[in-house]
């Protein structure tokens, strides 16, 4: 966490502009666990504005999970209320939490790392440990593996609702789980960072390098860069690549650099899938590298 809690983003009130509940999990849709924490937040208020980022994070993916939270979290407005799920330790001694973000949004979220991206990138102002034995579903007390239900859609409901605040949430919590992150930098004329995501559909690998780094290096488009991707220090792939603005630059197959939609730096073939076809993940212990073309 940051800084302790501004006067100006007093916690009590942030909620109250907005009463939105949006809900994020690795449960699928085939099945009612999804219509069930709706239901939940449903009985507690009928007034909540529910909607659903995603549920189809892979199971258990923490990174992931992380990942798109911040993606998708800036562009609601402030007082809305996340419920993330993605949750393998459900039931253990693991710790469930509420954070209050720099930006003013509320994340109820087990303590497993799924803040790691939004407190790097965006901040935390302060985490709160939910008390689940207090803080749940009447008559839930004995179940023990649908968090996402009896805990964490209830406790976002009633935060959104204004029936509790987050205050009264439970004790600050002054540390939280994190997962490492490989940050991305400049190194002499190499650019350094992590693959964040895949570009689900489509198997782009999106970084966390800024397209503003072009520039410190003095590459433009139609430049080529030397792209080196690993997993735990070994090489996966390496070749050097055009730096394109459109995918129809190189010809159907063929790789290219491009800038995506958050402004990084991605790598794409034109209308084929990349990760798929050089077998490239995410998450921890995957490193990407651009260095300029000698």
């Amino acid at each position: 966490m940051k800084r302790k809690l501004r006067n100006d983003l007093v916690a009590s009130e942030v909620w109250k502009e907005r009463r939105t509940v949006v809900f994020m999990s690795d449960f699928g849709t085939s099945d009612g666990a999804v219509s069930a924490m709706h239901g939940v937040a449903n009985g507690v208020s009928q007034d909540l504005r529910l909607e659903d980022l995603t549920h189809e994070i892979p199971q258990f993916n923490i990174w992931e999970a992380s990942y798109r939270l911040v993606q998708a979290l800036p562009y609601w407005a402030r007082g809305t209320v996340f419920v993330c799920v993605v949750d393998p330790g459900v039931g253990s001694d693991r710790k469930s939490i509420v954070a209050l973000t720099e930006c003013g949004h509320l994340i109820v979220t087990p303590d497993n790392g799924t803040l790691t991206h939004v407190a790097d990138s965006l901040g935390l102002l302060e985490v709160r440990e939910i008390n689940v034995d207090t803080h749940r579903l009447s008559g839930s007390q004995k179940s023990h593996t649908f968090h996402g239900r009896d805990v964490y859609a209830y406790i976002g409901a009633r935060l959104a609702a204004g029936e509790i605040s987050f205050e009264g949430i439970g004790p600050v919590l002054p540390k939280t789980v994190k997962i490492r992150l490989e940050r991305a930098r400049l190194e002499g004329s190499c650019l350094i960072g992590s693959i964040d995501i895949l570009d689900t559909r489509y198997g782009s690998l999106w970084t966390n390098i800024k397209s503003d780094f072009l520039e410190e290096l003095g590459v433009g488009y139609g430049d080529e860069l030397n792209l080196s991707v690993s997993k735990d220090g070994r090489i996966v792939y390496g070749y050097h690549l055009p730096v394109c603005k459109a995918f129809t630059e190189v010809e159907k197959g063929q790789p290219l650099i491009y800038i995506n939609s958050l402004l990084n730096l991605a790598v794409a073939l034109n209308q084929g899938d990349f990760a798929k076809t050089y077998s490239i993940g995410t998450g921890v212990g995957w490193k990407i590298s651009f260095s300029v073309v000698k």
